[in-house]
């Protein structure tokens, strides 16, 4: 039962917090960006396997070793640095091969993703040390 609540609390709060600062926070802060790249809408069953295989992600690299060594700080520090370096490797990589891909926009989305995955990698290990 521990993994199944873990991930679920874990996806649910990451997708709430990433759908406020995507639809809401830094709308306007994309939209400038990189708005001449976006769609009108959004490649759902693209987004929703995003999410499912990255919550996975934030229980096998952060998550579960913070469990086993009962340290919710090991929670936050991995978790932060598997948020820093995916999102790295997403901004950098378009920074590198798209045309106009803004700097300011790589910096910032990989710092949100950063921040983002700690906090959701504590999440996690609350729910988990519950069990």
């Amino acid at each position: 039962m521990r993994l199944p609540a873990t991930y679920f609390a874990t996806l649910v709060f990451f997708l709430a917090v990433d759908m406020v600062w995507l639809g809401f926070v830094a709308k306007d802060f994309y939209r400038s960006g990189i708005g001449h790249l976006m769609g009108d809408g959004f490649n759902i069953p693209a987004a929703f396997a995003f999410y499912l295989i990255y919550i996975f992600g934030i229980m096998m690299f952060a998550i579960n070793p913070a469990v086993e060594a009962g340290d919710w700080q090991r929670a936050a520090i991995l978790g932060t640095a598997f948020g820093f370096f995916c999102y790295a490797t997403y901004d950098l990589t378009n920074l590198a091969t798209l045309r106009d891909w803004p700097v300011s926009l790589a910096v910032a989305d990989t710092v949100w993703g950063a921040v983002l995955t700690g906090a959701a990698a504590v999440v996690g290990y609350s729910v988990a040390s519950r069990f």
